[in-house]
Formats: structure tokens, C-alpha cells, sequence
């Protein structure tokens, strides 16, 4: 009898769940976006939030909460209620500030729940046009011509451009000297000025210059091709199998938010993404939509963590 009363029990709860999940939401939602306005990740977020609200029938209120290298929003969302109420846009930074920072006042796996993976953002290496190298293998062997010669910007310590370079390092088992600047424009000045002569670069801020001959592109840091440079190689194509360097876009919520609550997320945010005038809107902006399951996400941001970790504790990267 016992038994049958605790079975009953579990079957409201989960008759409840489901209840609420359906009818959610059924207020505004909070998007906590913990970098500051009209940046690239701000602008997926508040195209995804418009088009969710218009499904749903509930705003989804975008709040930028940036600051502490993305920290701060971070925090804000590890705390939130967890009631599918407060979400929150992730970022690379979510995956390699655990090894950047000493300490965090978050736990980046326990206190987060997966929802979904929205997309991935094609990086290129390019080269000034006065760089020997024509390929990605001939640019590895210019570097081992020249260890600790062949200098290389990125758009700050610690970040995607900065990792990549690291990562690259280990890969092609070359020594090249990182330069950092302060943004993507200095050092992409420095390199069309041949002051410095490689970076990774974001597709579309590259795209310009590749177009007008004044840069080089060798390869993509991703596992696929990019649609706006159909006819550069992958890093895997050109001899470096397996590497991928991205930024990325994801939703989250705070761990324990109903899972019935994080599947409808998901469906909705997968819909939106995949309907063609969003997909084209993502594309042109230098992006490959993947719209994964939470437990596709879950896997991905361990297999990520694992990797950079041991990028950043093998370059003694800190954050600055």
C-alpha cells in the first residue's frame, strides 16, 4: 500500500511537471548576457531572444551583465532563481575561465544547466601577402625554420585568437612569439601593416581584406569549411587533423531548472535558429549554427574543458 501511495506521489509530481512546462512561459523571461552591448554575441542573443518571445508568446528580456572577463552575468545567473525564468547567453569564456581565474565564485559545471549549443563562430588564419608561406604546411615549416622567430598577433591575452595560437603550437609542434594588443583592430592593423605577419581572425572582420588581396587566408579553425570563404581548407584539410578553434554562442540556465522546461528551450531555440531567415542572418555573420540537445552540449563543454585546460596550464595562461 505504502508502495502504491509513493508511486501515485511520483506520477503528480511528474503529471505536475509537465503541467508546468506547457503552460511556461507564462511571464517574461531574463536573458543575462555577460558581455556588454552590440557585440557579436550580444547581437545572436538579442536575435534569438526577439524570435523566442514571438513563439512563445513572453518577452525574453535581454540584460547585459558584462565585466570580470564575463564573470559578473556569470554569477548572476549561477544564483537566479531556477525556474526557466532567468537564462543566460555562455560564451567560450565559460569554458576556459576556470583555468584563467584562481578562483570563481561559481562552479562552471555543478551550478549550470546545459541548454543548447546555438552556434559555433568560424575563425581563419590569415597572413600578410608578403609572408612566404602559400599554405598551412608551408607556414609550419617557415616556423621551424625560424623557432621563437615568427611572430603572431591575437586580439588579447586569454582569448579565442590567443588560445588558437597555443593550440597551434602543440599541433604542428612549432615556437612562435604571441603578441597580444588590446582588440582585434589593433592587431589586425598590425598584420595588414606587415609589422606582425599572422593572426586568427573572425571571418568576417578578415573577409575585406582577403577579398582586396591585402591578407592571405591559409586555413579555417574548424571542422567545417565557411560558407563566406567556400574555398579555404579546414585546418584538418590542410594538415592539422582534429583542430578546432571557435567561439561560440550557447543558452544556459541555473542548475536544477526543470528539466521539461530546458527540453522546451531547446525545441524553441532549435526552431528559431534553424528557420531559414535566422540560419541566413548567422551565417553572414561568420557563424555555423549547430542548435544541439542539452546532453549533446553537456558532452561538448567537457570535451572543450578538457582541451583547454590543458592549452592554458601547459602556456601558464592567467588572466590579466
Amino acid at each position: 500500500m505504502h508502495r502504491l501511495i509513493r508511486l501515485a506521489g511520483l506520477a503528480l509530481v511528474a503529471l505536475a511537471a509537465a503541467a508546468s512546462a506547457q503552460e511556461y512561459p507564462n511571464r517574461p523571461v531574463r536573458l543575462i548576457v555577460p558581455q556588454p552591448p552590440a557585440g557579436p554575441s550580444d547581437i545572436v542573443a538579442r536575435l534569438v531572444a526577439q524570435r523566442l518571445g514571438e513563439r512563445l508568446g513572453q518577452p525574453f528580456v535581454v540584460e547585459n551583465r558584462p565585466g570580470a572577463g564575463s564573470n559578473i552575468g556569470t554569477e548572476m545567473l549561477a544564483k537566479a532563481p531556477k525556474d526557466g525564468y532567468t537564462i543566460g547567453l555562455a560564451t567560450v569564456q565559460h569554458i576556459v575561465n576556470p583555468f584563467l581565474f584562481a578562483s570563481l565564485p561559481f562552479d562552471a559545471v555543478r551550478d549550470f544547466a546545459p541548454i543548447t549549443l546555438i552556434s559555433k563562430a568560424h575563425i581563419v588564419l590569415v597572413v600578410n601577402p608578403e609572408t612566404p608561406a602559400q599554405t598551412l604546411r608551408e607556414l609550419i615549416a617557415l616556423a621551424r625554420t625560424r623557432p621563437g622567430g615568427l611572430s603572431w598577433a591575437s586580439a588579447g591575452n586569454g582569448g579565442t585568437s590567443h588560445l588558437a595560437i597555443e593550440l597551434f603550437k602543440t599541433a604542428a609542434g612549432v615556437d612562435v612569439v604571441h603578441v597580444p594588443y588590446k582588440g582585434t583592430q589593433p592587431a589586425l592593423t598590425d598584420v595588414l601593416g606587415g609589422r606582425v605577419p599572422v593572426m586568427f581572425d573572425g571571418v568576417v572582420t578578415s573577409l575585406p581584406h582577403l577579398r582586396a588581396g591585402k591578407l592571405r587566408a591559409l586555413a579555417m579553425a574548424s571542422l567545417a569549411r565557411s560558407p563566406l570563404l567556400p574555398e579555404v581548407p579546414t585546418m584538418t584539410e590542410a594538415g592539422l587533423p582534429g583542430f578546432e578553434a571557435v567561439g561560440l554562442a550557447a543558452f544556459m540556465a541555473p542548475a536544477g531548472t526543470p528539466a521539461e522546461i530546458i527540453a522546451r528551450l531547446q525545441r524553441e531555440t532549435a526552431a528559431v535558429v534553424q528557420a531559414p531567415e535566422v540560419r541566413d542572418r548567422l551565417v553572414a555573420m561568420g557563424l555555423e549554427v549547430v542548435a544541439s540537445t542539452p546532453a549533446d552540449f553537456a558532452d561538448y563543454l567537457r570535451s572543450e574543458s578538457a582541451k583547454w585546460g590543458k592549452v592554458i596550464r601547459d602556456a601558464k595562461i592567467r588572466a590579466e
